[in-house]
């Protein structure tokens, strides 16, 4: 088994957060995993990006090549579309719906979605809303994580018990509005 995963979105947004807690519960089911991460200017909200491989076998490299992705997930529509090229043909897209526009020429929201919604396996998540609903809007994040969960091979008692240590250092509360946020994510992707 393996799994190629592209994580894309703007500074801030949670890209390397949702990297780690995927690799820890892959780790946690005995799988190997490899991870790279490209920051860039995320601090001025340039683009972040990270490659997760995963395997229960050697894992040659930290890159993913063009086309060889089996799952995008991305923070923001725009910056889905910026890494379409490393997915493979058959590969998941999962892209919240929610635009960053951090640039001037931001393309038509419209355009954009429309795009994302044709490739032929592809989610679009309000994850915003699915954030507050959780009650911590700030948890667009793990909205992503649930909503990406049914493409990943690694269980979803593993990806919650991650959660649960990720945050258990915080207020119960917060613990709680992740899962939760982790659980209206998967459930909007069914």
């Amino acid at each position: 088994m393996k799994c190629d995963v592209i994580l894309a979105g703007v500074g801030g947004q949670g890209v390397l957060s949702i990297a780690a807690i995927i690799a820890q519960a892959a780790v946690s089911e005995g799988f190997n995993v490899r991870q790279s991460e490209v920051h860039g200017m995320a601090q001025r909200g340039g683009a972040v990006l990270a490659h997760l491989r995963i395997s229960d076998g050697k894992i040659a490299g930290d890159l993913i090549p063009r086309g060889r992705a089996d799952v995008i997930i991305s923070m923001e529509p725009l910056e889905s579309l910026r890494y379409v090229s490393y997915l493979k043909p058959a590969g998941a897209m999962v892209s919240a719906a929610d635009p960053l526009v951090n640039i001037g020429n931001y393309p038509q929201l419209d355009e954009v979605k429309k795009a994302v919604m044709s490739l032929p396996l592809s989610r679009l998540v309000n994850a915003e809303a699915l954030a507050k609903e959780a009650g911590n809007a700030k948890a667009v994040n793990m909205v992503m994580v649930g909503a990406s969960s049914a493409f990943l091979p690694i269980k979803i008692k593993s990806l919650e018990n991650t959660i649960e240590q990720t945050f258990g250092s915080k207020d119960s509360s917060v613990v709680e509005a992740n899962k939760k946020a982790f659980q209206l994510g998967m459930e909007s992707v069914k």
